[in-house]
């Protein structure tokens, strides 16, 4: 079977970098969506696609194994480099194997199936919606605009190991393999996507398409596509939307060098190639959303600032009210709850009792010289406890305070 390919990458709308890496080289056909900031997101994705072909080019090994070494390079990377500490990255994977395709697939970037103008996700999105929805707790359309669609719960480079989904299926002529990162699934709905991989027949126009219309209703994050056309016939056809240029690949012909992040698009903007559909809605502009995008953005972070706040005055509040000691207070000995401390000009403690003990007495001896600095106790029955004490010990010395009241 003969198989024609296009694949790009674009920065988007609001993103500073590319931390998408993909790989489109006869008979392997692989995308990173990489994540943990900017440096860490494009070394994950970088890391994750390298490994993968160069592990591929010797042969040995499952494709669900090679995505595990895949993994372990990210993680290890991570361990040792706390620049990049914690960085994760998706990984989809598609290998041709004669009239055969295996998938690969760790993330929420994904793979999808045209045929006979019906568009059907092949793999499983490993977000926290996703499972709810498996789980019969959210349906299909409540996901689509969750909140928290976007947070995985399986991921290559963050762990040492990680599942690997892995599926197999057999192409027909006239068919259309997508592999494309949530740039741009999150912008495109899955009948906006099928309408222009079925009304774009030519691969490297397809391609631009979609590009061009994630970049129009936001661009909010890197976006990017390889599809895979069937034929039938021999030999691979790989396309290259940038340059334009055609290579047809035989059955032992050298392969085009890898496409890495970059592409399309680094030094601009993919253009619309033609008109939007009859009856689609009119395209909203990218710059007022961008806009609304990076206010939410600011929102949130102002709002985990205040959370993470209130939760450590919380916590902090919390242990103050197990601790106890005994010290000054007015001159007198005095039982205390919470530290002989302050804190930007915060007591960080308060009298519970305050005896008829003087202070200057007690300090007189040499086992409480310290008392101005606080006696610390387990509980308040400790406290007490030291107390007595002082006054057991006063009275030795022919100091007779009077009792506490």
């Amino acid at each position: 079977m003969r198989v024609v390919v296009a694949a790009a990458t674009d920065i988007g709308q609001v993103r500073d970098g590319n931390e998408d890496t993909y790989v489109a080289e006869d008979p392997l056909f692989a995308l990173a969506d990489g994540m943990g900031g900017h440096r860490g997101g494009e070394v994950a994705s970088r890391i994750a696609i390298e490994t993968l072909e160069r592990l591929f080019a010797t042969g040995e090994g499952t494709l669900p194994e090679l995505v595990r070494e895949a993994n372990r390079a990210v993680f290890e990377r991570s361990m040792s480099d706390r620049a990049v500490s914690g960085m994760g990255t998706t990984l989809t994977v598609a290998v041709l194997e004669g009239d055969r395709v295996r998938l690969a697939h760790v993330g929420d970037s994904r793979a999808y199936l045209l045929r006979d103008g019906e568009l059907r996700q092949v793999t499983e999105d490993h977000t926290l919606v996703q499972r709810m929805v498996t789980e019969g707790e959210l349906t299909e359309v409540e996901a689509e605009v969750h909140p928290h669609r976007n947070i995985l719960i399986r991921v290559v480079g963050v762990e040492p190991n990680v599942d690997v989904d892995e599926l197999e299926m057999t192409p027909r002529p006239g068919d259309r393999l997508l592999l494309c990162s949530d740039g741009l699934h999150d912008m495109l709905s899955n009948q906006h996507i099928a309408r222009i991989l079925t009304a774009e027949r030519d691969p490297d126009t397809a391609v631009r398409r979609l590009i061009a219309d994630a970049n129009a209703a936001g661009g909010v994050d890197n976006i990017t596509a390889i599809l895979l056309d069937f034929h039938n016939g021999g030999g691979a056809e790989a396309r290259d939307p940038e340059t334009e240029t055609r290579t047809i690949l035989q059955p032992g012909d050298p392969r085009p060098r890898t496409a890495t992040a970059g592409t399309v698009g680094r030094g601009g903007r993919a253009e619309p190639t033609g008109p939007a559909e009859p009856g689609s809605p009119p395209r909203p502009s990218a710059r007022p959303l961008a806009a609304r995008i990076r206010w939410a953005k600011l929102a949130t972070s102002i709002a985990i600032a205040v959370a993470v706040v209130v939760i450590a005055f919380v916590g902090l509040r919390m242990y103050l009210d197990t601790q106890w000691y005994v010290g000054v207070s007015d001159g007198r000995v005095a039982v205390f709850r919470g530290m002989p401390t302050e804190v930007a000009g915060f007591d960080l403690h308060h009298v519970v009792v305050e005896t008829t003990i003087p202070a200057e007495d007690a300090q007189a001896l040499a086992l409480y010289r310290d008392l101005g600095e606080g006696i610390t106790a387990n509980d308040r029955a400790e406290a007490d406890a030291i107390v007595e004490r002082i006054r057991e010990d006063l009275a030795a010395n022919g100091a007779f305070p009077e009792p506490a009241p």
